[in-house]
């Protein structure tokens, strides 16, 4: 059962208005069917948007933020929780503590570390929730054509590709991450010796 959703997403709201409403839809969602949103804490962007679209609906808002950008004052002040960390190592693993599935919203550099390092964490065994990106207008086409690449040329296993759940549609991706089950293929099973 998921009762709680890691998102990351930017920092900032990006080119295309469609970034922002998606965002705040997706918060909205979350609230409307009782999943609470863990996301970076911040007050700006598609981050805000996304607290804000939950926090509107009356949804359970909680986020990570570390010490550092509080001082920027970025911080969202209007959350249900705000937990402070030393560091970003720190961030993404107190995200992952709290979450039972993690979103990708468009986003920068940022946005795609957090998000393989929860894939990558996926692939090793060291947790099995669902992993996903809301593909907003086709933002994310590019990297899953990359992530495809990356099975053709033998570096990436169909197993594990299928890890990463995608689509355009809210109500279509928490479907998929409902029903997801995880491979029960390690990353280092030898084939030849097993």
């Amino acid at each position: 059962m998921i009762k709680r959703i890691t998102v990351f997403c930017g920092s900032s709201l990006g080119s295309d208005e469609i970034f922002r409403l998606q965002a705040t839809l997706l918060g909205k969602t979350l609230a409307k069917q009782n999943i609470e949103l863990v996301y970076g804490g911040a007050k700006i962007g598609l981050m805000g948007a996304v607290a804000d679209g939950a926090l509107s609906e009356g949804g359970k808002v909680i986020g990570v933020l570390p010490k550092f950008l509080r001082s920027k004052e970025i911080a969202h002040e209007g959350l249900t929780q705000l937990i402070l960390v030393d560091n970003m190592h720190e961030r993404k693993t107190k995200m992952n503590e709290l979450c039972d599935g993690v979103i990708a919203l468009p986003g920068g550099f940022g946005t795609l570390e957090e998000f393989f390092e929860m894939l990558t964490w996926s692939q090793l065994g060291l947790h099995q929730k669902p992993v996903a990106i809301l593909n907003v207008n086709g933002f994310y086409d590019s990297l899953i054509a990359l992530v495809q690449t990356m099975v053709d040329n033998g570096l990436l296993k169909d197993v594990n590709q299928k890890m990463l759940l995608a689509s355009d549609n809210i109500d279509d991706l928490l479907s998929k991450m409902r029903s997801y089950v995880p491979p029960v293929v390690g990353k280092w099973i030898n084939e030849e010796t097993s």
